[in-house]
């Protein structure tokens, strides 16, 4: 997508993720309406993919939960480079337990 039809500049970033398939995966960029991200697991164009990204907060660790659907796929070195429009979200304070597609906040990498 070329950045004249971007509706949100993309902020690079790596945070790990797992899709709701159990396929781990690591961001690659963000913004409010779509993600760039790495995975292993197999998804599809057009596809709609389910998952939390937990940030830090001095008041209590936040979830960004995401409905995404698949614009584009692209091999990178044995990895899917996936591109996709955030369609639903929500911010949210983390509860007690973490949702199954949630890496916890201690695997955080950083970005190169």
């Amino acid at each position: 997508m070329s950045l004249q039809k971007r509706r949100h500049q993309r902020v690079p970033s790596a945070i790990p993720f797992i899709l709701d398939d159990g396929s781990d995966a690591i961001t690659r960029d963000l913004s409010p309406s779509g993600v760039y991200f790495e995975t292993e697991g197999r998804v599809t164009v057009g596809s709609v993919v389910h998952f939390s990204l937990q940030f830090d907060n001095p008041s209590g660790d936040l979830l960004f939960v995401c409905a995404a659907r698949v614009a584009r796929i692209r091999e990178e070195e044995g990895k899917l480079g996936i591109g996709a429009e955030i369609i639903e979200s929500r911010l949210e304070r983390k509860g007690s337990t973490v949702p199954r597609n949630v890496a916890p906040a201690s695997a955080a990498v950083p970005v190169p």
